[in-house]
């Protein structure tokens, strides 16, 4: 009775073993290099201005809330444009500074939000550097990071209606 006891509780725990479920691999840190890694294109394509490597990180349906006008933009076209427009307004580069990042991701879905500066010469010869706030929301569709979600904005003073352009990061 005792080897069929013995045999039982082994057979038990070689089949509870079999059945165990991995747990899924955490690739948070995979992640977080591929989307860091995809923002760093951005950033030098933005500053070179160029086009096609800023909408490299973009999903073909982003959509997207910018400082200027419409209200919103749908979809890689209508953002494209609204990058090349911006573009048009600066002669030479443009310079980006970052502050205060964050990334967070769960899953599939990442949000990096933060502050950064926006700095150039317009094409009137009037250099230019203003603060914004962004919110970015990628998307991971199987091993590739995209932009689903762009919001860009500024602080308003509510009592003249304008933009509060001025503002710098608090140390």
């Amino acid at each position: 009775m005792g080897a069929k006891l013995i045999i039982i509780c082994a057979s038990c725990v070689i089949l509870a073993g079999c059945m165990k479920q991995s747990t899924p691999k955490d690739d948070s840190a995979n992640a977080q290099q591929q989307i860091e890694a995809a923002l760093g294109k951005w950033q030098k394509a933005f500053e070179a201005k160029d086009v096609n490597g800023v909408m490299a990180m973009y999903a073909p349906d982003v959509t997207a809330y910018d400082i200027v006008p419409p209200l919103e933009y749908k979809g890689a076209g209508a953002y494209r444009k609204d990058y090349a427009d911006f573009f048009g307004q600066f002669d030479g580069p443009l310079h980006i500074d970052m502050s205060n990042n964050h990334l967070e991701i769960s899953g599939d879905l990442a949000v990096v939000y933060g502050l950064e500066r926006i700095s150039g010469k317009l094409k009137g010869g009037q250099p230019t550097g203003t603060w914004v706030r962004y919110t970015s929301v990628f998307k991971r569709t199987g091993n590739d990071w995209r932009d689903i979600h762009d919001h860009v904005s500024l602080p308003v003073d509510l009592n003249t209606g304008k933009a509060a352009m001025d503002l710098k990061p608090s140390a």
